[in-house]
């Protein structure tokens, strides 16, 4: 047992100890599976603060000989499995995080001989009757075991991709990093001496330089999480589980926290979730992850159309994302897609697979991309807030002129980025033009599914503001406000919010498209 090789199970069990555990072991059904198999070679990559390292102790404390860890699984769903004890604690297991090994080291130039210096220092003791004096690698040193003494082992690399990320720039460092694992993983070789290898960071596999080092890896991302999807973070039924016992209103909750949609699958951030439930408010704790000043200069970056995109997505809209060209890195961006890409894959917007489009997917995260507009100075941003506040007020006091006016106002500057006579642009400018909302109502729901139909926005007051009235908003073209506000009532949109108690303010806005003039007629629901 030591701290690389074959270590002790008591990283998970500080998982176990927490307050809330929400059980994953069911991933090991998977990586059992593929065991010794060309599937063996796994990359899972997610945000901070997704449970990444909690699963790479998982499989460490499942899989290392180095402890006996039937009492902490067999509870678990993984003990139902008929293979359960088949691979319990069974194997040498290698794994190192390699943000921690940054402090040891004392620079990115000397991690990667750290981590080989360390984990063959552990071999020699392990295996003292086979002679590693003379292996020059972590990879040689373990061929060498295998070929003396049959032995292959399991792989567990946690934050496999900082030196990608935080080292591009390095060459040195880029190159010694990509060889070591071009050592471990690439070819016939480490074949023989791996049973199983899991790697898990934040990005995904680097195209390009690191390519031809990890090509052989199954990759499972923000983009595309696949079979692993239920594994990335906490489900829908996980969530209301916890908020049932926690006795937390789980619409909140969904509202705040929900929103990654990964191969069908509802996926909420773990932590913020254990956070909201256990601290008992709902806020934004995504700040506290580290990511946040890093996205300061990508929202300011000076491509065509980005600034705009953002501000849809902000505002509830998708937008189009093209993910194919971006190069896993956080320095290669070529245009606006290629940062909204990385921005996907660090939690800050939600990717639709079927789609192909991003969303900012709750309440949580807005807010941070809000704080990171501001605070970049983004002098469109502040002027559209201020504008959007007019209109917020105006709705709210039913001053139709004076919300057609400003609606106009808005579109005519900020439809030419979109399409601007065109009835879906219509709708997404006016979800722009009321971002002054958001203070006061969650995310507007587009399309939202009523009695016999669907609403174009639904705005729903959170509980602090439970004084303003709800907002039901339909949009015609080339018709009138009046025929508008009508098919509210016609269709029963109404129904779509039966269980809020609080005012309903229907809202029908029509646009000329020959005038280019918008109306607006505004009523205040009876019930």
């Amino acid at each position: 047992m030591g701290r690389f090789l074959n270590p002790d199970n008591s990283a998970f069990q500080v998982a176990l100890n927490s307050e809330i555990y929400v059980d994953k072991t069911g991933l090991l059904e998977y990586t059992n599976k593929v065991m010794d198999t060309n599937q063996a070679w796994i990359c899972n990559s997610r945000p901070r603060r997704f449970g990444k390292s909690i699963t790479a102790n998982m499989l460490t404390a499942y899989y290392s000989k180095g402890c006996d860890s039937e009492q902490m699984f067999a509870a678990k769903a993984i003990g139902n499995s008929k293979f359960f004890r088949q691979h319990l604690n069974k194997y040498d297991v290698i794994h190192f995080d390699v943000q921690w090994c940054l402090s040891p080291a004392k620079s990115a130039n000397a991690v990667v001989s750290y981590i080989e210096k360390s984990v063959i220092q552990e071999l020699e003791s392990a295996f003292p009757d086979i002679d590693l004096q003379a292996v020059k690698s972590l990879a040689e040193a373990l061929s060498c075991i295998n070929n003396i003494a049959g032995r292959k082992f399991i792989i567990i690399i946690d934050e496999w991709d900082v030196l990608i990320r935080d080292e591009a720039a390095n060459t040195a460092v880029q190159e010694e990093y990509i060889n070591f694992l071009s050592g471990l993983f690439k070819g016939t070789e480490p074949t023989k001496f791996l049973h199983l290898a899991y790697l898990t960071g934040i990005l995904p596999i680097k195209k390009l330089r690191t390519q031809s080092a990890l090509n052989n890896f199954d990759e499972f991302t923000m983009l595309n999480a696949s079979i692993l999807a239920p594994y990335v973070g906490f489900t829908e039924i996980e969530v209301k589980e916890l908020c049932e016992k926690y006795k937390k209103d789980f619409e909140e909750t969904a509202h705040w926290y929900d929103g990654y949609l990964l191969s069908d699958c509802h996926v909420y951030n773990p932590k913020a979730v254990v956070s909201a439930l256990i601290r008992g408010d709902f806020q934004s704790y995504w700040s506290q992850t580290g990511t946040y000043e890093s996205i300061l200069p990508l929202i300011n970056m000076d491509f065509d159309g980005l600034k705009t995109s953002v501000l849809q997505m902000i505002a509830g809209e998708s937008v189009k994302v093209k993910t194919t060209s971006y190069q896993n890195d956080m320095v290669t961006f070529k245009n606006k897609d290629d940062v909204l890409t990385l921005l996907i894959h660090l939690g800050y917007f939600a990717y639709d697979e079927k789609n192909k489009t991003a969303f900012v997917p709750n309440e949580e995260i807005r807010s941070e991309l809000i704080d990171a507009a501001e605070d970049t100075q983004w002098n469109e941003f502040v002027e559209l807030r201020y504008k959007s506040d007019e209109l917020v007020r105006a709705t709210l006091d039913m001053d139709c002129a004076a919300v057609a006016e400003i609606v106009e106002e808005i579109h005519s500057g900020y439809a030419s980025a979109i399409a601007y006579n065109n009835e879906n642009s219509l709708s997404s400018v006016l979800s722009i033009a009321y971002l002054g909302a958001m203070q006061y109502y969650f995310k507007p729901v587009r399309e939202y599914p009523t009695g016999r139909g669907f609403a174009d926005l639904v705005f729903l007051p959170k509980k602090e503001y439970t004084n303003i009235p709800a907002l039901i908003i339909e949009l015609k073209w080339n018709e009138s406000a009046k025929t508008a506000l009508q098919q509210i009532k016609d269709k029963n949109y109404v129904a779509s919010i039966k269980n809020y108690t609080g005012e309903i303010l229907f809202v029908g806005i029509n646009y000329n498209k020959k005038n280019k003039v918008h109306e607006c007629l505004i009523e205040k629901f009876i019930k």
